[in-house]
């Protein structure tokens, strides 16, 4: 059965395509339309890669499953008197508005979405078939079942928090014998009270207050915080509360009020000062509430999901001060990984718990976008503009890496989600911090943002400090770590300014080339470390084409490329 899954959201939009419990393509839309975080509509782009990734039409896709979010006016049944005029006149005229699926039930106190929306139309206008099963899925359940489906915990809570969703900003579920309970979080939030309690929106808020893009350059202020000193904290938190039952609340008394006071403070300090401020009143909130939640229904195990995980300082305090055995973010964090879990979501309804545990398994790769194979080899050997150096990838790319340049890898898919995985990656050495300086002003970077470490799976433990509990989310870089002692000195482009990293933890079968030239650079140097740092230019997506490769080469953005089959530079 083919599974479509969808995320309208006005930011990260993307699609991913199932066959019943295989994935088969993940494409968030930016990657496609180059646009950062694109957004705001039905990702048709997205839709049509998948398809083509997994070689199947529009006709053959069984279910269309998708979250709340944004769809035009003409798909909701449940306008009437004046609504439904403005709404037809919109339409006449060419100036048809979208509507937020969430704040439409919250309006009417629904939650039977499908009652509330034509099917038929919609699948209509986008090309399947009359009997494809429509169906949506809230919010903060599609954030969540990854984090089973793609563990092997008996037992655990599974937390997400990000901005907001089906009208609430975090959910708690517990499971446990085959069982998932919620306890917060679920459809009853569409019919209550909107609660000024999102943490995610005050990052937002303090992103947007220091000159950044909001749900777009968060990390900017968790790389800044590490150089401030969080003089504003006391004053943040004066209006964040935590109840017995482990709930954020506070006392503004609206999303405007919050939004006014923050933007107010961050521009009486320095921008550092209040990024480390806004991080900390994070930091300290988020684990407060999960901590409390642990103590009342104690569990072994941490699940974590939603845009606010995509934070790694977070989520190393999370996994350090929790009595917690392992934690697993799931690496599509943000809206990206909404359609994935719609998916998991229609199989649950479909199969039952029991059935569906069956089919979990970990989590061991990304790599499910577009494999473009040898059209890259063909891009640079039909263009004079480029000659290719070698034959032998892994030998001249750990020796190119020796010297000191930049060398970029494009091999195999495409990656799902925010994170560079070493598909499409740039590698340098890590011997010195000047490295760094380097990087940015070649892809245009913020001074201040730190580049990550790769390292193989069987040289982690002896550098990074992850033991379990980090271990798995270390697979995909979504924690920090401290950097053991002796080696802080030997890799300094990759330590932050605390003495943490973001370590990429590999095993070759996930990605021979990556994992050997790692392997060769430590023949010849005795450092099992690389940098890793995403193919991209700064607001732009990381690159997916080869023609966007040959892009960044031509531009000089990078010294060279490594594929399966050559290492490629300029000519001349």
């Amino acid at each position: 059965m083919l599974i479509l899954g969808l995320s309208p959201t006005s930011h990260d939009a993307t699609a991913c395509l199932f066959d019943d419990y295989r994935l088969l393509a993940a494409v968030s839309q930016e990657r496609l339309t180059r646009r950062k975080s694109d957004g705001g509509s039905v990702p048709r782009e997205a839709i049509e890669e998948c398809l083509a990734i997994a070689g199947v039409r529009r006709d053959q896709v069984d279910a269309v499953v998708t979250n709340r979010s944004l769809f035009l006016e003409r798909y909701y049944r449940h306008f009437t008197g004046y609504r439904w005029v403005k709404a037809r006149l919109r339409r006449a005229l060419g100036i048809e508005k979208q509507k937020y699926f969430d704040a439409e039930c919250c309006h009417y106190k629904r939650t039977d979405s499908l009652a509330m929306f034509d099917a038929p139309a919609f699948l209509a206008d986008h090309g399947f078939r009359a009997d494809c099963d429509l169906s949506f899925t809230n919010h903060h359940l599609a954030h969540a079942l990854p984090c089973i489906f793609h563990t092997d915990w008996p037992e655990a809570l599974i937390y997400t928090a990000d901005g907001i969703g089906d009208n609430t900003q975090y959910s708690i579920r517990l499971f446990r014998d085959g069982k998932l309970e919620t306890l917060f979080g679920g459809d009853d939030r569409l019919l209550a009270p909107r609660r000024i309690d999102g943490l995610g929106e005050a990052y937002g808020m303090a992103t947007s207050a220091l000159g950044f893009i909001r749900n777009r350059h968060e990390g900017k202020l968790t790389g800044l915080a590490a150089y401030g000193k969080p003089v504003l904290y006391e004053a943040m938190a004066a209006h964040f509360s935590v109840d017995d039952q482990g709930l954020i609340d506070s006392d503004f008394a609206d999303y405007d009020a919050m939004e006014r006071f923050i933007a107010a403070a961050c521009k009486s300090v320095p921008r550092e000062d209040a990024a480390a401020s806004i991080q900390l009143l994070l930091e300290n909130f988020i684990l407060k509430a999960v901590g409390r939640v642990l103590a009342l229904h104690p569990r072994r195990f941490l699940g974590l999901a939603g845009g606010v995980f995509a934070n790694v300082r977070l989520n190393q305090r999370l996994a350090e001060e929790l009595p917690v055995e392992e934690v697993f973010v799931f690496p599509a964090m943000s809206d990206q990984g909404q359609p994935y879990g719609c998916v998991l979501e229609f199989l649950l309804r479909r199969d039952g718990m029991e059935a569906w545990l069956s089919h979990r398994q970990r989590m061991d790769t990304l790599y499910y976008g577009r494999d473009f194979g040898t059209d890259i080899d063909e891009r640079f050997l039909s263009d004079s503009t480029f000659r290719r150096l070698t034959t032998t990838p892994v030998e001249t790319a750990s020796e190119l890496l020796q010297q000191g340049r930049i060398v970029a890898i494009y091999s195999k898919a495409m990656e799902y989600g925010p994170r560079a995985l070493g598909a499409r990656s740039i590698m340098a050495a890590p011997v010195k911090a000047e490295i760094n300086q380097t990087l940015n002003d070649r892809l245009s970077r913020s001074e201040f943002m730190p580049f990550a470490p790769v390292v193989m799976d069987e040289d982690a433990d002896a550098i990074f400090d992850l033991g379990r509990a980090k271990r798995y989310a270390a697979r995909f870089m979504t924690i920090t770590c401290r950097v053991k002692d002796g080696w802080r000195e030997r890799i300094p482009a990759v330590v932050h300014v605390d003495g943490t990293a973001r370590p990429q933890v590999v095993e070759r079968p996930q990605n021979p080339l990556y994992y050997d030239i790692i392997a060769a650079y430590k023949a010849r140097t005795g450092l099992p470390v690389l940098v890793n740092t995403s193919f991209n230019v700064h607001e732009e997506p990381i690159i997916n084409s080869p023609e966007e490769c040959a892009r960044a080469l031509a531009d000089k953005r990078i010294d060279f490329v490594v594929t399966e089959l050559g290492v490629y530079g300029l000519a001349g």
